[in-house]
């Protein structure tokens, strides 16, 4: 069961991080930083857009425009830092416990 809570926390923190690259790309390429026209960095973006996407409009659903601000990506960060702080403290500590 250890190892399972381990996996998860670091699908979490892989997740985490393709989640910040993906904010990073998303403000070099909107401030023309990175070549729009290159195919690798089309794929590059198309990749990130593809792996993000998926849990950020639901957020993005019950949101407020808040004038061309995006802060889903805090958002779904502070969600994955509670389910991973739930994970290390509780569910690990339970598991130990042998609950």
């Amino acid at each position: 069961m250890i190892a399972l809570i381990q996996t998860i926390v670091m699908a979490l923190d892989i997740y985490w991080w393709i989640i910040i690259a993906s904010a990073i790309f998303s403000w070099l390429y909107a401030f023309n930083v990175v070549n729009s026209r290159n195919q690798f960095v089309g794929s590059v973006g198309n990749m990130l857009y593809r792996l993000t996407e998926p849990a950020l409009r639901p957020i993005r659903r019950f949101m407020p425009d808040l004038g061309g601000i995006d802060i889903s990506p805090i958002i779904l960060l502070l969600i994955l830092f509670f389910i991973r702080q739930f994970l290390v403290t509780t569910v690990w500590s339970w598991v130990v416990a042998g609950g």
